[in-house]
């Protein structure tokens, strides 16, 4: 039997896989502007990225603080302008590596010190971490759904009770 935090990390990618099949039926929204806490559901897509990106990198040993500043500048920019397709590419890239990971990772309730340069210092373990990644991507997979709506367009279910159904074993 998967560990929960593989099974949960399968769920994000499948609900990430979900959405980006939504948002290519609709590929004139991607880079419409909008009233929200995004501008646009390609930045918002972006930074579910950069953020998976960053905890990544905490787990492949990089501080919080370098990992923090991956997310920023030139990448930033980067990864915002690329299109539906290419940060599709960019989420299934990083998905194996997150695989890989898991498969590398005897112990996922290893405890990992965090140095938050916003928060301070915290012990957490390897299952936190994705639980957090987890989480911030169905949030912001929330935020998608309104913009679609306020746009005047239907979103797609990315429910965890949908993935136990239809998503992989």
């Amino acid at each position: 039997m998967k560990h929960t935090a593989v099974n949960m990390h399968d769920y994000h990618v499948w609900a990430n896989q979900t959405m980006f099949g939504r948002l290519k039926e609709l590929p004139e929204v991607y880079n419409q502007e909008v009233q929200s806490v995004f501008p646009t559901v390609s930045k918002v897509m972006a930074h579910i990225y950069l953020t998976d990106l960053c905890w990544f990198d905490i787990l492949s040993g990089a501080s919080m603080a370098e990992a923090l500043s991956v997310g920023h500048g030139p990448l930033k920019e980067q990864t915002e302008s690329k299109s539906i397709g290419e940060l599709e590419a960019l989420y299934a890239q990083l998905a194996e590596k997150y695989r890989a990971y898991f498969s590398q990772q005897p112990d996922l309730e290893q405890t990992l010190t965090l140095d938050n340069p916003y928060a301070g210092i915290r012990d957490t373990s390897v299952t936190e971490i994705i639980l957090q990644v987890v989480n911030h991507g169905t949030y912001h997979r929330g935020n998608i759904t309104a913009m679609l709506r306020q746009m005047g367009h239907a979103s797609v279910m990315t429910e965890l009770g949908l993935f136990w159904h239809v998503g992989p074993n």
